[in-house]
């Protein structure tokens, strides 16, 4: 930048080639040397028109500038002359107008004519004595700076719900700091920020105020900027001011009753409400053609606009999910003055209710395990007790009825078992509804064993001696294609209970004829009971004789 300031001009050079050139070397005797000391472009302050600032610097060694001084012109007539810019101590080689000589207009006892655009020549001096002057070393941008003021959109209301731009437009005056309305000059505003879209735009009257055309409101938060971008003679710069008619809005009271039709309601079931909006401060007239939003628990709402005599009905399909319950109907304009009124509504949860095993014993005991769980969450914590009951059918489709039940408190899978006695058929488990999950069924299951049964029992001789062998016979039976029929190849076993004890033992063990014969044989110890037993297998119930006593001597 300074070997710039000091370069000269071709036409200067062009002469000092062509006299060297007649003069012969003592032209690098004679010409004068070029000053060491550099002054940069004077820029004037923005926030004060009637100041600017200048930079001024030297390259002699061990020298500083020490003098700078300035005058403001208008083509050959200089307006000012301020003999000594004061040096910045934050910014060393920074000088400023002082603020005793801050420039002004001769109405404000300043020397300036009139508001427009000067020169400014500097002249700077360092301690060696080197000195320098710029000539148009800047321009005084002595304008009006604009600024807008008290921008606001009036009191959009419900009898009125538009925005009405307004505020007023000045410029701040060079030296004096006056305000100074700014007529005839064009504000426009933006929604959403100075760079956003333009809706509308105004001219300031003689007094500087302005008024635009009415704005739609689409949201209550949304923000407007006005502004306003000038480059004339008095007037030179950009301003915005911010306005929001969140705090303005002026509501109208209304009152709005609502009821529902039900107070439960599954996924996928229609849930209708209907209600009435009316005018509490006119004696309860109706209110037609106004907006409300319905919504059931955390869903989407849905707008629905009042009719003739202020009446409503909206159908919602009921999604549950997760701690959703209940319906609200609230206000479907930022103008309407509303409490929203709300509903009990259960929605409970869907769930699903799967057996995962069965297993029918030998003693008749039904052994199901199974699994409830919701489809469609990862988890949830159930808020009250669940219950699973155990259903028989006489052919897997009716005539389903309770046969065993159990309760639990679940997350979202839980495993159970559930159990009763029974000879076998068609079962399921059902989930009953709670308010927090619906009801659910499992697929039937059908499980049976063959019943069976110990008939003739003997145990002879009677009476016997003791030490003597007793043989203890009957038959094995199991009821197959309507009829009881012989058992074969089946393990038995005898048991005996002393006679004045309460303790069964295993004296004998065998297996049955081809035909269910059953005939073996023990040793008689005492007076006692004899029984044949027969556990079953994987298709058989278990099953027990009766008691034979027999008499010992």
């Amino acid at each position: 930048m300074r070997s710039d300031l000091r370069r000269l001009s071709a036409v200067s050079l062009v002469t000092a080639l062509t006299l060297g050139a007649a003069a012969g070397p003592a032209f690098a005797e004679d010409a004068p040397a070029a000053s060491p000391v550099g002054i940069g472009r004077a820029l004037t302050n923005d926030a004060e028109r009637g100041s600017f600032q200048v930079t001024a610097w030297t390259d002699a060694p061990q020298a500083t500038v020490t003098a700078v001084s300035a005058k403001v012109r208008q083509g050959d007539t200089v307006l000012a002359d301020i003999p000594a810019l004061v040096e910045s101590q934050s910014y060393k080689g920074t000088f400023s107008v002082p603020a005793e000589a801050t420039l002004k207009l001769v109405e404000d006892q300043g020397s300036i004519p009139e508001l427009g655009k000067y020169a400014i020549d500097v002249t700077a001096t360092d301690s060696l004595g080197n000195t320098v002057t710029r000539t148009d070393a800047g321009t005084l941008d002595f304008t009006l700076k604009p600024r807008l003021k008290d921008f606001h959109l009036g009191t959009p209301s419900w009898a009125d719900p538009y925005l009405r731009p307004q505020g007023k437009l000045v410029g701040i005056q060079p030296g004096s700091g006056d305000e100074v309305v700014i007529p005839e000059a064009k504000v426009s505003y933006q929604r959403g920020g100075p760079d956003g879209e333009t809706v509308g735009s105004a001219d300031t009257t003689v007094t500087g105020e302005f008024a635009g055309a009415p704005v739609e409101l689409a949201t209550r938060y949304e923000h407007f900027y006005a502004t306003y971008s000038g480059d004339t003679a008095k007037v030179h710069g950009s301003t915005f001011q911010y306005g929001s008619p969140a705090a303005d809005l002026k509501a109208k009271w209304m009152r709005l009753q609502v009821t529902a039709d039900k107070t439960r309601a599954t996924n996928g079931e229609t849930v209708t409400l209907t209600g009435r909006l009316t005018d509490p401060e006119n004696a309860e007239a109706p209110l037609p053609n106004e907006p409300l939003k319905a919504q059931l628990g955390g869903g989407l709402s849905k707008t629905v606009l009042t009719d003739a005599e202020g009446k409503f009905t909206v159908q919602l399909v009921a999604a549950p999910s997760r701690d959703s319950s209940g319906w609200t109907v609230s206000s479907g304009s930022w103008f309407q003055g509303i409490s929203t009124v709300s509903g009990p509504l259960v929605m409970p949860l869907d769930s699903r209710t799967s057996v995962v095993g069965y297993k029918l014993g030998t003693d008749a005991r039904l052994t199901v395990y199974g699994e409830f769980r919701s489809p469609y969450e990862s988890w949830s914590g159930t808020s009250s007790q669940q219950t699973v009951i155990l259903e028989q059918s006489p052919d897997g489709q009716t005539g389903w009825k309770k046969v065993a039940s159990t309760s639990f408190y679940s997350n979202i899978r839980n495993p159970f078992v559930i159990g009763t006695w029974s000879k076998g058929g068609w079962f399921r488990l059902r989930h009953l509804e709670s308010d927090q999950y619906a009801e659910s069924v499992s697929k039937p299951f059908y499980v049976v064993r063959t019943e069976t049964r110990v008939t003739g029992l003997k145990a002879s001789p009677d009476p016997v001696a003791k030490g003597s062998t007793i043989t203890v016979t009957g038959s094995l039976q199991q009821y197959t294609s309507g009829a009881w029929r012989g058992l074969g190849s089946q393990s038995v076993s005898i048991w005996y209970k002393k006679w004045g004890t309460t303790t069964w033992k295993q004296v004998a063990s065998g297996k049955s004829s081809s035909t269910g014969a059953v005939s073996l044989k023990t040793t008689a110890t005492a007076d006692g009971w004899y029984q044949i037993r027969y556990y079953g297998d994987g298709t058989h119930f278990q099953t027990f004789s009766g008691q034979d006593w027999v008499d010992v001597r």
